[in-house]
């Protein structure tokens, strides 16, 4: 028998025995709620990446994966092959024949246009994609260098890196292109709009964009997308384009010899007054601007006051704004250094000649950010294991950028440093990844025929 104290306790067990199936029953409903969480984060995954998951299934598309990893070294010798042809600014004729030759090979009808690109067609499934509003995808790797024709471009191996001139830039983005020119060929896969492979002149320098100009002249509206491949490395998808203008000054005057006719007024003395004078300009974080005086000219002797004096400038800026405001502060910096120099050495106003002359200008663009293309690589990117991020930068996606036109600019694989020196180099190891990263990238927006 149970005694009072037990009794008058008794309600107070029942209290506690409902709290604690209670607490169970909340407990088994976070658990669920929690499972269900669990399960929804993967889902939405695989709901994105399903459709590039089914694609690298297919069985064609599985012959060209296996290409890919059979054949890294193929593309790295056309690499090396191509780096040894120069191709300075004009001067790329020789590198876009062997090209050509490269496409050929691959089974594609090839062709050089009149500016000079290489230009290889890989038709849509009914033959009519080239012709179609939206109907191609234009996947171009720039042919030319930043160096002279007499520059020396053997390649030279130091353990895994390969080292040249130019190996890097654009010798990985040409090979990446020879190498999804013989995937796609040895897939046997169809795509529902034309896939149209190019290597294009004029990207770097002076070049002022005049490959990727024809290119986009040329196909027009019926442009889909545009993939520019330049580099290596495969951890960045470009999707800004960065504006530029490359201008001349170009400085004449009298000349004369240095003691009969010293106290003339100097050219080059007059340009380096402007180029310290602009030095000083305040330059932005943000909107991210730069410059560079790339080469400085003038004079024919040690002896001989220069008659002629040119620098050659690039600007450089994330906003049209802003890089409108430096090339005004740019001219204001060199007409200051003329008028310096004039009146010091107390010469007539007109002694000194100033002028200027735009070498090229590059326009800005951006890529909306839910923009089908870059969805695309994005799932290929998740699909295949790849961290990338969304750069800035200045290249053939440009132009088509600044169009509406879709586009992006992206590695070939592998990793590369030094460009634009004499020490450039470059890595195959990893090549495979950003290999498949194209492969996948370029039949998955182009369409597979089922």
């Amino acid at each position: 028998m149970r005694s009072s104290l037990e009794r008058g306790a008794w309600p107070w067990r029942v209290h506690l025995r409902r709290l604690a199936i209670k607490s169970r029953t909340n407990r088994v409903k976070v658990a669920f709620i929690c499972c269900i969480f669990f399960w929804m984060g993967p889902l939405s995954v695989r709901v994105t990446q399903e459709p590039v998951t089914q694609l690298a299934e297919d069985p064609r598309c599985a012959r060209g994966l296996a290409w890919i990893d059979e054949n890294t070294a193929w593309v790295t010798e056309q690499q090396i092959r191509l780096t040894e042809i120069p191709a300075p600014e004009f001067g790329e004729a020789r590198r876009a024949q062997a090209l050509k030759d490269l496409f050929s090979a691959s089974r594609l009808q090839a062709r050089i246009d009149k500016t000079g690109n290489v230009i290889a067609e890989r038709p849509s499934s009914d033959g009519t994609g080239a012709s179609d509003l939206r109907g191609v995808i234009l996947i171009a790797a720039h042919l030319d260098t930043v160096f002279p024709a007499n520059t020396d471009v053997r390649v030279r191996r130091d353990h895994a890196r390969l080292l040249a001139p130019g190996i890097s830039d654009n010798g990985a983005g040409l090979a990446a292109l020879v190498g999804l020119a013989r995937a796609l060929a040895e897939s046997g896969i169809h795509t529902e709009k034309t896939i149209v492979l190019a290597g294009d002149v004029g990207e770097e320098g002076e070049g002022n964009l005049r490959g990727i100009r024809a290119l986009v002249d040329f196909y027009g509206s019926r442009l889909a997308a545009v993939i520019a491949l330049d580099g290596p490395s495969s951890d960045y998808i470009t999707t800004q384009a960065i504006a530029s203008r490359r201008i001349e000054v170009d400085i004449s005057g009298p000349g004369g010899h240095s003691w009969s006719n010293f106290g003339a007024p100097n050219p080059i003395t007059a340009i380096s007054r402007g180029i310290v004078r602009f030095s000083s300009t305040s330059i932005p974080t943000d909107p991210r601007s730069t410059y560079n005086f790339g080469l400085v000219e003038g004079g024919t002797s040690v002896n001989s006051i220069p008659s002629r004096a040119a620098a050659k400038v690039d600007l450089r800026s994330e906003d049209e704004r802003e890089l409108a405001r430096l090339e005004l502060a740019l001219r204001d910096a060199m007409q200051e250094g003329v008028n310096d120099e004039v009146s010091q050495k107390a010469a007539r106003g007109d002694a000194l000649r100033l002028n200027f002359r735009l070498l090229g200008t590059r326009p800005a663009g951006k890529l909306p950010d839910d923009s089908s293309l870059l969805a695309t690589i994005r799932a290929v990117d998740r699909h295949i294991g790849n961290v990338s991020r969304l750069e800035k930068s200045s290249t053939d996606a440009n132009l088509p950028l600044s169009l509406g036109i879709p586009a992006v600019a992206m590695g070939g694989g592998g990793k590369g440093g030094g460009s634009h020196t004499s020490e450039e180099w470059y890595e195959p190891a990893g090549r495979e990844l950003g290999l498949k990263r194209l492969f996948l990238a370029a039949v998955s927006v182009a369409g597979v025929e089922r």
